[in-house]
């Protein structure tokens, strides 16, 4: 069974921080891309950065210089560091896995997802 848990979300203030933690299970985590994606009230899910098995990083055009991803496959963990955090950030954010899992076979999971509030 495959699990993505994130934990670390909250309110902050305009221009505060937060750090954005997802623990999966049931994966080859080091063969997974992993990914965070936000969804804003009334608003499409949007990608907002992936990093590959290999480390490469993508980030959506809203977040570039203010949010980094970062993974630790010993801990089976990719981070999000969110800085200079605007009002317009305010979503649940969601961990995301694709690639190979533990029992065999591939696939693409989503997590329960995490609010983020910012106060303005």
């Amino acid at each position: 069974q495959v699990q993505l848990v994130e934990s670390g979300g909250g309110l902050v203030q305009a221009g505060g921080s937060l750090r954005l933690s997802c623990v999966a299970s049931g994966i080859i985590f080091s063969g997974n891309a992993m990914g965070w994606y936000r969804q804003a009230p009334g608003k499409e899910r949007e990608l907002v950065a992936v990093i590959t098995s290999g480390g490469n990083t993508y980030y959506g055009d809203s977040v570039k210089g203010r949010f980094t991803i970062s993974r630790d496959n010993a801990k089976n963990t990719v981070y999000l560091q969110m800085n200079s955090l605007k009002p317009e950030d305010i979503a649940v954010y969601y961990c995301n896995s694709n690639g190979p899992r533990l029992l065999g076979g591939f696939g693409k999971y989503w997590g329960q997802g995490t609010q983020v509030t910012v106060s303005s």
